[in-house]
């Protein structure tokens, strides 16, 4: 018979209740002297076959009668001896058994041996005896107890005893809802037990989190079930109740809605410095104390960081930062400062190697951590600091920056779990504050191409006193296309410009200048209002199509849009007129007000956008006397999401309907008084006041189409000169008056006018009737004639020709002495 592996044949176990075992009763002799009928049906031998015959004979092999003897000696020494074993059928097959052997007495005085034995493969689940149970039941991985119905402890098994941290002896007899489990929700538990005594219904997987005296300073989760014992009556004899400490369970389902909730509440804007705060703020309290959130310079610039870092710590400055106190007192940085680094601490390893660092006890680090700086040092052993996680700020194989976090009032460490944590909150951290700076770098691009396209300087001469603000959309949207510009025109005039281009960003940036570009170069043409946007929409449409040409991916499709669809308003004001033409493509009419504060929006014929191509534009001349306000904007000026169109055009009346404020002051309190929600859209205003140029500043005069008046004009011109004291410039203004006066008189028709006009410069015009324009060219060493045009042009700043109703006019403009 085998002994059992592991088990000693002096032990004595009886893991199964033997009644109505099959029994056999051996003498000294090894016979049988005793058989049951249930020793019969276990192996076939009837009482005839086996009685006086050797025992040896129903063992499964003959080596097993050594083993035999060996428990037979051992059972004289300790009486007896249980146990599994293999026997032999008379049929010759092995049965697996469950033996007990007993020593006994005989009546003879001699010493004989009953063996009990079942049949293992046939055993019923009520054969397992109360002691096997109670080792089962004591022993059990699951805390067990049972309680009365007054929910005093009647039983309780190791595993529960080990959760609670009271020894059985002291929770025994004694209510569950005593003092033994300060840590728990015991009035809640009790609850449960309570209604499973009243209901029977059992009550699966309760769960409720707390701290027990095995350890007062880690809280676990416990998941319980309670069902009801009842007696042979029906009536319940008391509860019992199972549970299981699922702290890892708990912990991984807090975690993973810890990281569900950080994707909602990190990266909420493109800004890096808010996303790192938002970094901060988030981790405290659910996973540290204190936390910091420390960028590379080049980040928060915008600028790309370093592939891998090098030898030599960059600059770092504070960019989040969040604490269980009021006020961060652990921090010795304000957000936006820079931060000093020790080479050797777990902040500069951590940046170096990439990885993540766990130091569970700061107090055996603090020099490490504190480097040679005495207010770090002071600061960590101030607030009692004692445990570290440091994990580096990586995205798209970048290092952006390294992120601490510090417990002190938390009485347990850091752990592993809990650096995975950290290091998962910072990747996905990582990534919004990469996707900020991306956006800070176009977005300070696009800024910086749309300032450098518009006018750094806005003048209007004597013409026009002039302001302008311009106000980028908010930092989601980005950068749009709205521009304005205040062109000099010849004759003292001033054309002012404000346009719309669809869109955001570098591609709207772009669009912009280039149009703007486009309405500089027509403007020198002298175009009037409505020919210089028919050519402006002729523009708009070719890059269209060019670009519907190109259009293979997303960027150029953008462009194509930000240039289709663009508005624009041109207007031109002449101070000698005082009068203005006007016309727009697809722009909001301008306000005017007059020197006495009414407010109008003059109904401007209402082109078309640009691009499109489908009528032609129309200009409209206003009347303005001297001290008449023109506002120019772009609708994100009087459009909102919240209110009608209607109501900005109303506001927009009230605040211009102040004569007497000083223009920029008047700009600010447009703005300041339109623009108090968020803002959805850029914002162009320009604003220009008009001045008049009177009769001691232009002087006019017809002459017929003779050559004999050249002589004449010339005398008149030097007369003027003379009364205002400009006699430096009568040699220069003789020879381009007699030059554009001939010119006329040859190569133009009817009647000819000479204007002088004095203001920031001089300027000489001369109009005929003739439609012909004035050619510059080089002449010939053998020409007699042609060179009066290219004097003209060496002698002046700039000249030019203009056509106005009935012929065209040659001007030229001279820069006043500086004395004058």
């Amino acid at each position: 018979m085998a002994i059992p592996e592991g088990i000693a044949p002096t032990e004595t176990h009886v893991p199964f209740d033997m009644a109505d075992a099959a029994t056999a009763l051996i003498d000294a002799t090894g016979a049988v002297i005793g058989w049951t009928a249930a020793a019969e049906e276990l192996l076939g031998y009837p009482s005839a076959e086996v009685m006086e015959r050797p025992a040896t004979t129903l063992l499964a092999t003959p080596e097993d009668t050594a083993k035999a003897l060996v428990i037979a000696d051992r059972c004289r020494t300790h009486g007896s001896w249980g146990g599994m074993e293999e026997v032999r059928h008379r049929d010759g097959r092995r049965i697996d058994v469950g033996l007990r052997v007993c020593s006994m007495l005989a009546p003879d005085g001699g010493r004989c041996w009953l063996v009990c034995a079942i049949d293992m493969g046939k055993i019923p689940t009520w054969a397992v005896s109360g002691s096997l149970l109670t080792a089962f039941l004591t022993r059990a991985p699951i805390g067990m107890a049972v309680l009365s119905p007054d929910l005093h402890y009647v039983w309780i098994n190791d595993t529960l005893e080990r959760y609670g941290g009271v020894p059985r002896a002291e929770r025994l007899g004694r209510r569950f809802g005593g003092s033994m489990l300060p840590g728990l929700d015991t009035d809640a538990i009790e609850a449960q037990m309570r209604q499973v005594l009243k209901t029977g219904d059992p009550v699966v997987d309760y769960e409720y989190r707390g701290w027990t005296l095995a350890e007062p300073h880690s809280e676990h989760a416990y998941s319980t079930s309670f069902f009801r014992l009842d007696g042979a009556d029906g009536n319940a004899v008391g509860v019992c109740y199972m549970g299981m400490d699922v702290t890892d369970r708990w912990r991984a389902r807090e975690r993973l809605a810890l990281l569900n909730e950080a994707s909602a509440r990190i990266g909420r804007t493109l800004d890096v410095m808010r996303t790192a705060q938002e970094l901060a703020e988030f981790a405290v309290p659910s996973l540290a104390d204190f936390v910091t959130v420390d960028l590379l310079e080049s980040v928060l610039r915008g600028e790309e960081p370093m592939a891998w870092p090098g030898e030599t710590l960059p600059a770092f400055r504070r960019a989040g930062q969040s604490s269980i106190r009021e006020g961060c007192p652990e921090s010795i940085a304000e957000p936006g400062d820079t931060v000093a680094i020790s080479p050797a601490s777990p902040f500069a390893c951590c940046f170096f190697s990439g990885e993540a660092l766990l130091d569970p006890a700061m107090d055996a680090s603090i020099g490490a951590w504190s480097g040679d700086d005495p207010a770090r040092t002071a600061k960590v052993r101030e607030f009692g600091m004692r445990s570290l996680m440091v994990a580096p700020i990586c995205a798209r194989g970048s290092v952006l920056g390294v992120a601490s976090f510090i417990r002190s009032r938390h009485p347990v460490p850091f752990e592993g779990d809990d650096l995975l944590l950290a290091e998962e909150l910072v990747a996905r951290a990582a990534l919004c504050v990469d996707n900020a700076r991306r956006y800070t770098r176009e977005h300070a691009t696009a800024l910086a191409l749309q300032r450098s396209l518009l006018p750094h300087a806005l003048t209007g001469g004597q013409a026009l006193e002039v302001a302008s603000r311009y106000l980028p959309t908010d930092a989601r949207n980005g950068v749009g296309g709205d521009w304005f510009d205040v062109i000099p025109l010849s004759g003292a005039r001033v054309a002012l410009v404000v346009g719309d281009v669809v869109g955001h960003g570098i591609n709207a940036a772009a669009t912009m200048g280039r149009l703007r570009t486009a309405v500089h170069t027509l403007a020198d043409m002298d175009l009037p209002p409505e020919e210089l946007l028919a050519h402006l929409d002729d523009l708009v449409i070719r890059l269209t199509e060019e670009e519907a040409e190109r259009a293979g991916d997303a960027g150029q499709e953008s462009i194509a849009a930000a240039v289709l669809g663009a508005t624009c308003l041109y207007a031109v004001y002449d101070p000698v007129t005082g009068r203005c033409t006007m016309a727009r493509a697809g722009h909001p009419s301008p306000a005017v007000v007059d020197p006495g504060g009414e407010v109008s929006f003059p109904p401007l014929p209402a082109g078309p956008p640009l691009g499109l191509g489908s009528l032609p534009f129309e200009s409209a001349e206003l009347e303005l006397p001297a001290g008449s306000l023109i506002a120019l904007y772009t609708d994100g000026l009087i459009e909102t999401c919240d209110q009608d169109i209607d109501v900005g055009l109303g506001r927009l009346s009230n605040t211009l309907a102040q004569p007497g404020l000083p223009l920029e002051e008047l700009c600010s309190t447009v703005v300041d008084t339109l623009m108090t929600g968020r803002q959805s859209d850029d914002v162009a205003l320009l604003l220009a006041r008009t001045r008049a140029l009177g009769p001691g500043h232009v002087v006019s005069w017809d002459l017929p189409s003779d050559p004999a008046v050249v002589t004449s004009a010339r005398s008149l011109a030097v007369r003027q000169l003379a009364e205002w004291g400009l006699d430096a410039l009568v040699p220069t203004t003789e020879l381009i008056v007699s030059e554009l006066v001939t010119n006329a008189i040859r190569h133009g028709t009817g009647p000819i006018r000479l204007r002088m006009i004095r203001h920031d410069m001089l300027i000489c015009e001369v109009a005929d009737t003739s439609n012909t324009s004035p050619r510059l060219r080089h002449a010939r060493t053998t020409d007699e004639g042609g060179r009066g045009l290219f004097l003209v042009a060496q002698l002046t700043r700039r000249w030019g020709t203009r056509y106005a109703e009935g012929g065209k006019l040659i001007w030229a403009e001279q820069d006043l002495p500086e004395a004058v």
